[in-house]
């Protein structure tokens, strides 16, 4: 029988993610399949510290943070997955492709950034993952992860 999708929460994103204020940048996340997919969520504030210069009077989340945000949730998915022990194991983002970004993130918008698994062997894993608002589009890439040793 299939694994039912389910629900991290953020106690358990900060057990699998070393990332912290002001860089963690996954709220929780939903439909959580091992070595499949997952769906990151990020509430996006204005109290985010990069919308004072990013920028003065229009505030937008920059692209590369999107990115990131992909790259966390994907992390969170191979953490998860491997059974990660993040005081032994990092999880290394390795590469980027076909980045694309296509609408704003402005203060308010909640970051939904599904992430599925086109390629794993063993401790390297292969990600398309999108940034999306609304059901809308706002970024999208292709990129892969490695579990290592700390």
């Amino acid at each position: 029988m299939a694994e039912e999708a389910s629900v991290i929460e953020i106690g358990e994103v900060l057990a699998r993610l070393p990332h912290r204020y002001p860089f963690l940048l996954i709220d929780k996340a939903v439909d959580y399949r091992a070595f499949t997919s997952i769906r990151g969520i990020k509430n996006v504030t204005i109290n985010e510290p990069f919308f004072p210069g990013h920028f003065p009077g229009l505030p937008v989340m920059p692209g590369v943070l999107q990115i990131e945000a992909m790259a966390q949730a994907g992390a969170l998915l191979m953490s998860k997955s491997l059974d990660a022990d993040i005081a032994k194991h990092t999880i290394l983002f390795m590469a980027i492709e076909s980045a694309r970004f296509k609408r704003p993130v402005k203060p308010g918008d909640v970051l939904e950034i599904p992430v599925e698994v086109i390629f794993h062997r063993r401790n390297i894993f292969k990600f398309r993952g999108r940034a999306e608002v609304g059901g809308e589009i706002a970024a999208e890439a292709e990129f892969a992860a490695m579990k290592a040793d700390r």
